[in-house]
């Protein structure tokens, strides 16, 4: 479906497991960066993109930090990316901002049950219902 090239480490998501998924009607959440996720966007317009942003840079550089698991240049490196990555955001149907990870599954979770509520969503029940 997608690949990447990530700090010199490649990544990437299957097709053919998206594909079986979604066939049997099942939503498919992936957690990728935006590289990727634009990637997606070409090949699934019908997908629904959500942006998730920490509430801050400054937040974000505290939590890399608070973790202690990243050198210096990782986390300088990080917080490059990140700034970068926010131009992509207006390409993505909605944006969640991850200052409670409790709160943002909800907003999530309220996205997903928005999505299957559409119209477009439905449209063999509306049309089985009107003849």
């Amino acid at each position: 479906m997608e690949w990447a090239d990530v700090y010199g480490n490649y990544y990437g998501t299957p097709k053919t497991p998206i594909e079986k998924s979604l066939e049997e009607g099942q939503d498919i959440l992936l957690e990728i960066d935006t590289q990727g996720a634009l990637n997606v966007m070409e090949k699934m317009p019908d997908g629904v993109f959500v942006f998730l942003l920490p509430p801050s840079l400054e937040e974000l550089e505290r939590r890399l930090r608070s973790r202690g698991t990243d050198a210096e240049e990782a986390i300088i490196r990080r917080l490059e990316s990140a700034r970068n990555e926010l131009a992509a955001a207006k390409k993505y149907g909605y944006i969640v901002v991850n200052n409670v990870v409790n709160d943002a599954v909800d907003i999530i979770d309220a996205i997903l049950t928005a999505e299957h509520a559409k119209v477009s969503n439905n449209q063999k029940l509306v049309e089985s219902l009107a003849e």
